[in-house]
């Protein structure tokens, strides 16, 4: 399997996106923020960072870079992506996932590791854990707390479509402590903390963030295996 992780001016977990790609025994393909290509890849990450500096909002100027010009229609068409911190903020600037990520409670950039409940495992970057199981990965955001208006909200969780929340609480405000969300047909996911710093507890908390790329590799093999009968 081939996953493309994209790189923005400003992006700084691309490389740990790649290695938690290669971890999951998937092959990283690097995408450029000017492609107009995405070179044929099954998956791609969105990773973390400040892209184009964060100027306007987080994310705004990222959603009119050229690889997002492929990238949008790919993922209204099935294609699996996955936004982790600003690229859940790209994600939301680019209307692929409902709501918006705005600046944290008391205003502090956060900086901690946290434990999350997982909510939906029917995604394919999700599938690989249960429902109701708690993982410990690390957030480190200024402007992570997810927001949308009351009637997206209870929307959001009448579909099922919050595929995390924060075990203890939001520290970042997020409303309902919603740490990650989906799209309608669970393709698109976008999630606050950052699965991609806890893949080997030799250098993180936990390996417990490796399931969001085994599990993506897991939903290729087996839709691999379906095409294949």
């Amino acid at each position: 399997m081939r996953i493309g992780v994209v790189t923005f001016p400003g992006s700084l977990d691309d490389s740990d996106a790649a290695r938690a790609v290669r971890y999951a025994g998937a092959e990283p393909v690097p995408l450029w923020h000017a492609d107009r290509d995405l070179r044929g890849v099954d998956a791609v990450v969105l990773p973390g960072g400040f892209s184009y500096g964060d100027y306007l909002r987080c994310g705004a100027i990222a959603r009119f870079s050229p690889v997002m010009t492929e990238l949008v229609p790919a993922a209204r068409h099935g294609l699996p992506v996955l936004g982790i911190c600003n690229g859940f903020q790209i994600l939301c600037e680019a209307h692929l996932l409902p709501g918006a990520l705005t600046r944290n409670a008391r205003l502090r950039f956060i900086h901690a590791d946290v434990r999350l409940t997982v909510c939906d495992a029917s995604t394919p970057w999700t599938r690989g854990y249960d429902e109701g199981q708690k993982l410990v990965i690390p957030i480190k955001n200024g402007e992570g707390a997810y927001v949308a208006d009351d009637a997206t909200l209870d929307e959001l969780e009448r579909a099922g479509r919050v595929i995390a929340r924060y075990a203890d609480g939001a520290p970042n405000g997020s409303s309902r402590d919603i740490a990650g969300v989906r799209n309608e047909a669970g393709n698109v996911v976008g999630l606050m903390p950052h699965p991609e710093h806890a893949i080997d507890p030799l250098t993180g908390p936990s390996a417990d963030g490796l399931g969001f790329f085994t599990s993506v590799v897991q939903a290729f093999a087996g839709a691999g295996a379906g095409a294949a009968q």
